[in-house]
């Protein structure tokens, strides 16, 4: 066949291979096309890549001196190369490499001089050296192919075998419903790099974190789920090692079934496998689960002129969404036309196409493979709303979230949704279908405006306390679908929320210009640092009024790392690529808030030990039972009920919220009336005191204070039914009833 003009061919033909003697056998055999990816067994290892327009493929494995043995796949079926090669062990270093057509415009870019890791590889070894070798194009001219060998500039795909004890129970989920749930989003590294408890050599790996230090430190705060920042393997952007910097937070994944090497203490030839395994053993044991922030919207790849790492060497039109194809000629339709252009609602380069096979299979195999092999019991979809596009629209009956839910594996794990993406139309917030929770920023920005002053009355803080039902009960979902936050990853910490008015990037090499503006934070009048004692009693009263009202709202609180101790990132909202000290949790107690440690403790075992606050059913505002009290009463300081007026009276800061238990509206698991205490929670969003009145009834007759931020109302000061105190402005209380 003629060569197409403009396009650099490397096909290699098949019936090239012929047998030279009786006695020979092929050095490969035909193996079979799935599982995708290496699958060993004592006889001998399969392999198996999807790669439908490469006209040869070679899996090439690596010895401890590096040196290559390339081997070609000779069978092609259904468009994945395939075939077992026997003696090949369990550790064995591996990457392919595919040729074809080298036509850019067309989505094409194979060369063959490319080491490509396994989509589908279980574990990686080694790292990437970032300079010209690693792009497919020859930088210098990108129309034409590299003639560089990336070999020794990349990681290398690991041939894992699966055997792990789980323990006699075999490890079954275990399905915590998500009201009883508390998460703790933490970073793998961070979170013990500095943790002298721990032996420095298991510092900042899942051994560390998998720890007895770890583990009873956790379930003494009353952690219930730990959300790890991304584990899948991931590559820092070149241009960071430019700066002299790397990836830290981990959200430019390469390989979606491989836990990360770096936070592997024990080696990164599959003993990385094994230790996360071990440490998701070791949460379990301990009644936590483990939930991973996933980020299959886009890869490390980047844009048409980034590295060539794995999946743009293998099926570029496959895995990447293309903008749409515009022609102006009749007789060629659009549809028959294609744009190379990549299609990117990510702010990352480009876009994984969950609409088209490749895209989707790669996604639901991973997370399959992660549930019923890596044992997890649910995932944060990192800008979720770019993976649910049918064509160019958001669509929430489109082919991933439809897969998903009737998937008999995966609809049983957590599904949390960052509804959104980086795009205008991604923003879906209160739109995701059962059994999608969602991560509810309007809680964020609701409560953070509240405790700074900013709100307009109080008719919206009373919504999101309630469980956000304007976003939520509309579609017959439960409160528990509002995951709520006042801080994740990405923004200030409690501390830096309370200490700068804006953000200090410096450090990112941006020239602070990264990093979002809209921090709706406030320094108690001094930016970062002081000594000034009234200042820092005033942030850390503040900071301890935004962690009570997270955790005794309706919904799940998610509480970020370092938080209840106040971790301080020194004002930068954004530090992605600070792998140091800046992003690491300081377990030393000499500049920590102690106090926040004691306080979130104690909301939480109160929420964890009183089913009156985390109820399953929406508040109706009315009696659960005939003569009882209504199940939620909003509370006027002057001890009535609210009114029409008082939710528009824009000037209003106070507000009480009566939660009765006395029974709760849903009944036990056999239909058994559920009884608790009744709890009245104040705040005072305002600078100046307030007035309140324990209004007169027939059910509850007196309070004891439980959990305050108010020094007027110390824990264990009793109140009776028509009392009245002054609640100091900026303060929280909750009263039990009885």
């Amino acid at each position: 066949m003629p060569v197409t003009p403009g396009c650099h061919d490397h096909r290699v033909a098949l019936e090239d291979w012929r047998w030279t003697s009786t006695e020979q056998s092929a050095p490969v055999w035909p193996g079979r096309s799935w599982p995708l990816g290496s699958t060993w067994r004592e006889e001998s290892t399969n392999f198996a890549v999807a790669a439908p327009e490469a006209t040869a493929m070679w899996v090439c494995m690596f010895d401890d001196d590096g040196v290559e043995t390339r081997l070609q796949l000779t069978e092609h079926t259904l468009g994945i190369w395939h075939g077992a090669v026997p003696g090949v062990m369990p550790g064995t270093r591996y990457g392919y490499r595919a040729a074809g057509p080298w036509q850019p415009s067309q989505g094409l870019r194979f060369n063959a001089n490319k080491l490509l890791l396994d989509p589908y590889g279980r574990a990686v070894s080694g790292t990437v050296t970032a300079g010209p070798a690693i792009f497919a194009h020859d930088v210098d001219h990108p129309e034409s192919p590299s003639q560089l060998d990336s070999a020794p500039a990349m990681s290398r795909s690991v041939v894992v075998a699966d055997a792990f004890n789980w323990g006699p129970d075999g490890d079954p989920p275990m399905l915590r419903r998500w009201r009883d749930s508390v998460i703790y989003e933490l970073h793998v590294k961070g979170f013990t790099a500095l943790h002298k408890e721990i032996p420095e050599s298991l510092r900042g790996t899942y051994a560390g974190l998998g720890s007895p230090e770890v583990i009873r430190y956790l379930t003494d705060l009353g952690v219930t789920a730990v959300e790890l920042l991304p584990i899948h393997e991931f590559i820092s952007e070149p241009h960071l090692a430019a700066l002299g910097l790397s990836n830290y937070w981990g959200y430019n994944s390469i390989g979606f079934f491989a836990p990360h090497a770096a936070y592997s203490s024990s080696g990164d030839r599959g003993q990385q496998v094994t230790e996360f395994k071990q440490m998701v053993k070791d949460f379990h044991a301990a009644g936590i689960e483990v939930i991973l922030d996933v980020v299959y919207n886009h890869t490390a790849e980047a844009g048409a002129l980034g590295p060539t790492y794995s999946f743009r060497g293998l099926d570029d039109r496959g895995y990447y969404h293309r903008v749409g194809a515009t022609t102006e000629e009749d007789e060629f339709p659009a549809a028959a036309l294609f744009d190379d252009t990549y299609w990117d609602v990510t702010g990352c380069g480009n876009t994984v196409a969950a609409q088209n096979p490749a895209g989707l299979r790669l996604i639901l195999d991973s997370l399959r493979y992660w549930v019923t092999e890596m044992h997890v019991d649910g995932f944060r979809f990192d800008l979720l709303s770019a993976l649910t596009r049918s064509g160019y629209s958001v669509d929430m009956k489109g082919h991933l979230l439809t897969t998903i839910g009737q998937d008999p594996t995966l609809r049983h794990a957590k599904l949390i949704a960052e509804p959104w993406d980086a795009s205008g139309d991604g923003y879906k917030v209160g739109e995701y279908p059962p059994p999608w929770v969602e991560w509810n920023d309007q809680f964020r920005d609701t409560l953070r405006d509240f405790w700074r002053g900013h709100s307009d009355g109080i008719r919206t803080v009373a919504t999101r306390l309630a469980g956000s039902s304007d976003l939520y009960a509309d579609d017959g979902r439960s409160p528990y679908a509002s995951v709520n936050f006042i801080t994740a990853h990405d923004g200030f910490t409690l501390r830096d929320l309370v200490s700068y008015e804006t953000k200090h990037n410096e450090a990112n090499g941006e020239e602070n210009r990264d990093g979002t503006d809209n921090n709706r934070s406030q320094n108690c009048g001094v930016e970062g640092p002081t000594d000034d004692a009234d200042v820092i009693a005033r942030r850390q009263r503040i900071a301890a009024n935004l962690m009570v009202t997270l955790c005794l709202s309706n919904g799940v609180p998610m509480i970020t790392a370092g938080d209840e101790r106040g971790r301080t990132q020194g004002g930068n909202n954004n530090p992605y690529a600070q792998d140091n000290e800046t992003s690491w949790v300081d377990w030393r107690p000499d500049d920590a808030w102690l106090g926040m440690w004691d306080i979130t403790r104690t909301a939480l075992k109160i929420r964890r030990e009183h089913p009156a606050l985390r109820q399953r059913h929406w508040f109706e505002g009315r009696p659960a039972i005939t003569g009882g009290p209504k199940d939620l009463v909003w509370m006027h300081p002057s001890g009535r009920e609210m009114d029409a007026e008082d939710w528009y009276d824009d000037d209003l800061r106070v507000i009480g919220m009566f939660v009765s238990g006395d029974p709760l509206r849903s009944p036990g698991p056999r239909g058994e009336q559920q009884r608790d205490d009744s709890f009245l929670l104040w705040l005072n969003g305002s600078d100046a005191p307030c007035e309140v009145c324990l209004p007169e009834n027939q059910w509850v007759q007196q309070g004891t204070v439980v959990l305050s931020t108010d020094p007027e109302a110390p824990i264990g000061q009793e109140f009776r039914a028509g009392g009245r105190w002054n609640l100091t402005g900026g303060s929280v209380v909750l009263l039990q009833g009885s």
